[in-house]
């Protein structure tokens, strides 16, 4: 505190990782078997490494096409899961047709369903120890079993491991208390959506809001990270691109009210802290993984500050030297919808340790068709982990086989639960902040 009773906020040295996220050059006429190819043949090392380390090296690993019956040995593929309810392009043909469409569902799991492992020339039906209603497409794993005579064209799987956890750096020494504050899911143009409980987060964010010891704690706050769905559901108009332009001419695009009313939020935040605004499934910018920066000129007055910073989807920071990274939501809720998985936090932690942000995809959630890489991998472990737009507020201290340590964080829909969450950069602190209509 300074002379007039003003508390300085504290900074941080901050460095953006997502480089690998950002598309210098689209192209969209490619297949998406080579970011399976990638995928399989990055994660193969290590998997055999883990599978070595497991079973002994004294078994054997067979590529499919070498597989002998009755013999006891690792396969190393990536998994596909055959679902009788999985969507297809035949329900929006059925839609467009007036015929009856396929209902939506909030799981689309069967006690049909079957796992699959497949590599780069041939696949096989997987049988014995393994559960197809927690697995997912897309997982690189390592099975050990073996193809019985008896049952030809199935392995009958004793044992599947994932892939060793990514190294992780060393947890930098912070000598003093520094936070950063996540929320998502503000919902902005929703006309149920309450603006009041998010003016009083900004009010206090801001040092306009609490006493003097909260205005203390909030001048720590050495950056705000927005994780999407800024803007509602309700702003996207699906009738808009089949309209005639004659008969739209006159109609208001809803973004364009909840950009202004976003833009506003951002420029109370960003006079005073540096703040990282992610898109979401419902913003105005790309559809498909990795989700590319929101422009600047939708924020005409925020974006005069340059502590405004519109990044991806993905987002892989550092910030005093403790690695952040983490997305929006869309692959945890992919395999919520396609697993009887309930937990985001507990599917969270399964993609960590299959060394996969978004497996799922490009199997039924939108990416980029990649033809050499694979950016999605996780090629080292974060000290945080996070998904943004989940039901509710959660946090687990992941502890790896080398050490590593994993603060796993979903963070709540704002609009919904009028909760964010707060991290202390200097020990992995974690609680939620609950605004209410009154009170904090």
């Amino acid at each position: 505190m300074d002379s007039q009773g003003r508390f300085t906020r504290y900074e941080a040295k901050f460095v953006n990782n997502s480089e690998r996220f950002l598309l210098k050059v689209k192209q969209y006429k490619r297949q998406y078997a080579h970011i399976y190819a990638s995928r399989l043949w990055t994660m193969r090392a290590n998997l055999l490494e883990a599978a070595n380390s497991r079973w002994g090296k004294s078994i054997k690993c067979r590529k499919l096409s070498e597989l002998l019956t009755d013999e006891r040995c690792v396969l190393i593929g990536t998994l596909f899961k055959h679902m009788t309810l999985k969507p297809s392009i035949l329900k929006e043909i059925g839609e467009e047709h007036n015929l009856i469409p396929q209902p939506v569902r909030d799981k689309y799991i069967d006690e049909t369903d079957q796992l699959i492992l497949e590599d780069e020339l041939q696949r096989i039906v997987l049988t014995g120890n393994v559960d197809a209603q927690v697995e997912v497409t897309g997982v690189v794993v390592a099975v050990l079993g073996q193809e019985q005579s008896s049952n030809p064209g199935r392995f009958n799987v004793e044992e599947m491991i994932s892939q060793t956890v990514a190294p992780q750096l060393d947890y930098p020494v912070i000598d003093k208390d520094k936070y950063i504050v996540f929320l998502s899911g503000l919902s902005i143009g929703n006309s149920s959506t309450n603006m009041l409980q998010l003016q009083l987060l900004v009010d206090l964010i801001t040092g306009q809001l609490g006493d003097e010891h909260s205005q203390e704690q909030m001048a720590k706050v050495v950056r705000v990270v927005i994780a999407g769905n800024s803007l509602s559901h309700l702003t996207k108009d699906k009738e808009q691109a089949n309209r005639a332009k004659y008969l739209s001419k006159k109609i208001t695009p809803g973004t364009k009210d909840a950009l202004m009313q976003l833009d506003d939020v951002l420029l109370q935040l960003c006079s005073c802290v540096e703040v990282d605004l992610m898109p979401g499934e419902f913003d105005p910018t790309t559809f498909m993984m990795p989700q590319q920066p929101l422009h600047h000129c939708m924020f005409p007055q925020a974006s005069q500050f340059e502590s405004l910073h519109c990044v991806t989807n993905p987002f892989d920071f550092s910030i005093d030297g403790v690695n952040v990274l983490g997305s929006s939501g869309q692959p945890v809720h992919d395999i919520c919808k396609f697993s009887k998985l309930d937990d985001y936090l507990t599917i969270l932690e399964k993609t960590l340790t299959v060394g996969h942000m978004a497996p799922t995809a490009p199997d039924t959630l939108g990416c980029y068709p990649y033809a050499d890489k694979d950016p999605m991998l996780l090629s080292h472990c974060p000290h945080i982990f996070f998904t943004a737009n989940a039901p509710r507020f959660g946090k687990k201290i992941y502890k790896g086989a080398n050490k590593q340590t994993v603060l796993l964080l979903t963070i709540p829909k704002f609009s919904e639960t009028f909760t964010c969450a707060i991290v202390n950069l200097r020990n992995l602190d974690c609680y939620p902040i609950v605004i209410s209509g009154t009170c904090v």
